[in-house]
């Protein structure tokens, strides 16, 4: 059969064969920088890094490129609002660069917490501005561009595919504008390429059209054509950058080189909670960093993996307890065959009749059909199940037999979906997280009792370790973040007097100053 690949250009699955016999070239678009990844961003990154394994698993050489955004993503995502970069920035009171060197390193602890590959080059968006101007140039000199007071804009009526990638029409796309368009726009639809520099903007270049910035579509098709060139197999995003982002990706770039940008578009879906997408904006995300603290990164992974990347994956905590019981199956199963491996010494001829090849093309097929990890999965789980069954009837298998199965646990599990089953158990975290449950559970009986004094001081215990409990209507909630003193204990970090705050504000450098004023409030 080979390799089928749903491709959103075509709303169809396709016979994967890349440009080059051997070779793929793919892109990913990264996160922007300005806050701590979370299960969205997980869910993403998670896929697109089994998509990388099983091409080289297939024995493809990957060239595997993805960006990382530290300017110009707009806060409606789109050529209005601010900088999100900048935004946050504000906030933190640091300097833009600094705060995105910031979660860049975050975004990669995260990442290589859940054994998600680094990309062959990860290029940023800032030291990318010489390519982003060339490429503005060009679509102006082939008259698919226009200027308009200090910022350019792409004319989308110059491109009569425009919409192909997400169905829509341009009356639609205008119908959906949430913002007022600005009148410099020829046409609603028109999208920017290079953005004027309003007074007090922090990030910015000069152009031949004044100072300014790059918009958020056209770093990715810069970066891609410098490292990939014009045309690639692959190039993938969360289903939300479908529009504007990929959208605008493929007009700019076919434009600009008169070749076909991708042929493979490849979207993940979203994570969700209670059915609704999860994310900043409805502030009912978990951070990686708050999911590590209560489960580990490798049942993380494996609860994502659960969910085909095309599909929706709903959130919850039973659901990634019942994922993290799978996962310790699995170990289980993987450490019972080295067990008998160091027992076995070679004594036993037989190989109990278990087939290693069969699961092997099983998994293959169910990775063949669009990257099919649950499938995949119920393969492993199809193995361990009779590994248990033939070491529990005392059946001998010879030590070449078991070494044979334990290689292509490693292989199936490790280096395809990047699962390590050599832990002892899921971790720590999946422990703590059912230990905080427990004392959830006895709390709320105590209450029950209206012993409120026990119940309090259960709370402020906890509170004490870092856990942070909400009770609601639907139930008593928790998060976990920095431990806290006792109330009674006095401390060095309490917060100095409201008179003393002032003086202890941190020195900002003068040209931020410029922008938050001297006191460094915007």
């Amino acid at each position: 059969m080979g390799l089928h690949v749903f491709n959103t250009l075509t709303r169809k699955k396709e016979e994967f064969a890349p440009l080059h016999p051997g070779v793929v070239r793919m892109y990913v678009c990264g996160p922007t920088v300005y806050d701590h990844s979370h299960l969205g961003h997980a869910k993403s990154y998670i896929s697109f890094d089994v998509v990388v394994r099983y091409l080289r698993f297939l024995g493809y050489r990957v060239l595997y490129v993805q960006n990382i955004t530290d300017v110009g993503h707009l806060s409606d995502d789109a050529d209005m609002g601010e900088d999100r970069i900048e935004r946050r920035s504000r906030v933190d009171r640091v300097h833009p660069m600094q705060l995105a060197e910031t979660y860049t390193q975050s975004y990669f602890e995260d990442m290589d917490a859940l054994g998600v590959l680094r990309p062959d080059i990860s290029p940023r968006a800032s030291g990318h501005i010489v390519e982003q101007l060339e490429l503005v140039q060009t679509l102006l000199e082939k008259g698919h561009a226009y200027e308009a007071e200090g910022s350019v804009y792409f004319d989308v009526s110059t491109f009569e595919r425009y919409g192909s990638l997400s169905g829509r029409t341009v009356d639609e796309m205008v119908a959906g504008v949430r913002i007022e368009v600005k009148t410099e726009k020829r046409h609603p639809a028109d999208f920017a390429l290079w953005k004027r520099a309003e007074p007090g903007h922090i990030l910015r270049w000069a152009s031949p059209w004044g100072e300014g910035y790059p918009g958020w579509h056209l770093e990715c098709s810069s970066m891609s054509m410098k490292y990939l060139g014009q045309s690639i197999d692959i190039h993938g995003g969360g289903l939300e950058n479908q529009f504007p982002h990929h959208e605008c990706e493929i007009a700019q770039s076919e434009c600009a080189t008169g070749a076909p940008f991708v042929k493979y578009w490849i979207h993940n879906n979203m994570v969700t909670v209670d059915g609704r997408k999860m994310g900043k904006s409805l502030n009912n995300y978990i951070t990686l960093k708050e999911a590590f603290a209560r489960w580990s990164p490798q049942v993380v992974r494996f609860f994502i993996l659960q969910s085909h990347y095309r599909s929706t994956l709903d959130f919850s905590e039973s659901a990634v307890l019942g994922a993290a019981k799978g996962f310790e199956k699995l170990q289980t199963a993987y450490h019972r065959i080295g067990d008998a491996l160091k027992g076995s010494g070679g004594k036993h001829p037989g190989g109990a009749g278990l087939n290693p090849e069969r699961f092997r093309a099983a998994f293959t097929q169910a990775m063949d059909d669009d990257f099919n990890t649950p499938r995949a999965i119920a393969v492993l789980f199809d193995l361990a199940r009779e590994i248990h069954q033939i070491l529990d009837r005392g059946e001998a298998m010879s030590s070449s037999a078991l070494a044979e199965v334990k290689s292509l646990f490693d292989q199936l599990s490790g280096e395809v979906l990047g699962l390590d089953l050599t832990g002892g158990g899921v971790g720590q975290g999946a422990l703590e997280a059912e230990l905080i449950d427990l004392l959830i559970s006895l709390r709320q009986e105590i209450r029950t009792r209206k012993l409120w004094e026990l119940s309090d001081s259960i709370r402020d215990r906890l509170g004490e370790l870092g856990v942070s409990l909400e009770d609601t209507r639907e139930g008593t909630t928790w998060r976990k973040g920095m431990p806290r003193p006792p109330a009674s204990t006095p401390t060095q970090n309490q917060p100095p007097p409201e008179s003393d705050r002032q003086s202890m504000k941190p020195e900002l450098p003068k040209n931020v100053r410029k922008v938050f004023g001297e006191d460094g409030e915007n």
